[in-house]
């Protein structure tokens, strides 16, 4: 989001071959305190630059009262945080004059002032404002393992219907309180259990969507993240309509 250098050099050459997937952890779709006027006005010129396919932004909160912290914090679904959420994403999709995709989180505790589920609180924005989802297959299963709910049952309930996207990624486990956690690192190979549940929701998806895999930390070689493109592939195109995908660094 700077103004040159090399990173837009490198992008531009990109952009002329590939679609691009733009994937935000800064705007802060959950804070009371709305949009950050400057990080939007960032986003915007480099939306308008580059002109990407998809746009996307976590369901959290990263900011309040002029303090902006690095992490993507979960919200309590309930219709405050409802009402703040869609207000904000209305202000995003009318700045950057375009759809953007939520994207469900990886949990690791859940709040009593909830009085909704997640995928509950999803539909509603969805319902309520003109956005897209991006359905994250590792979250599901991380918050599914961590809050001790199902995660099939979660894609049975979540509204498939309005997803533009789904990431793939590996995680991590730390034993805290002698109970295991699962952590949504990027740092490793898909385990098997989220290749299973991935299928389990292309098996479901009405519809043909990009697909893109998340390997943010310990970058191993290339073709160990080729290795699961072949792997998301065989899944893929047992289906009725073709798709394909590639690894994203």
């Amino acid at each position: 989001m700077g103004e040159g250098g090399l990173p837009h050099k490198y992008l531009r050459q990109i952009s002329d071959i590939y679609p691009l997937s733009m994937h935000g952890v800064g705007l802060s779709l959950g804070s009371a305190d709305g949009i950050s006027e400057t990080h939007l006005a960032a986003l915007k010129k480099v939306v308008k630059r580059y002109q990407p396919a998809l746009v996307s932004e976590h369901l959290s909160w990263s900011h309040w009262n002029k303090i902006f912290l690095n992490d993507l914090l979960p919200i309590p679904y309930n219709h405050e945080a409802l009402h703040i959420v869609v207000s904000n994403i209305q202000q995003v999709q009318n700045t950057l004059e375009r759809q953007i995709l939520i994207e469900n989180p990886s949990a690791y505790l859940g709040f009593q002032q909830s009085d909704m589920p997640e995928t509950e609180f999803l539909r509603n924005i969805v319902a309520q404002i003109h956005c897209g989802l991006l359905l994250d297959i590792n979250n599901v299963y991380v918050s599914a393992n961590n809050q001790h709910y199902s995660a099939t049952d979660y894609i049975d309930n979540y509204p498939l219907h309005a997803v533009g996207e789904i990431h793939l990624a590996g995680h991590t486990k730390e034993i805290i309180d002698n109970e295991t956690v699962l952590i949504d690192d990027h740092g490793s190979a898909i385990t098997d259990e989220v290749w299973q549940l991935f299928q389990y929701t292309l098996n479901k998806l009405p519809h043909h969507v990009p697909v893109l895999i998340e390997w943010d930390t310990d970058i191993p070689e290339l073709d160990t993240l080729v290795s699961e493109t072949i792997k998301a592939n065989h899944y893929l195109q047992s289906l009725p309509f073709s798709q394909t995908v590639k690894p994203a660094l």
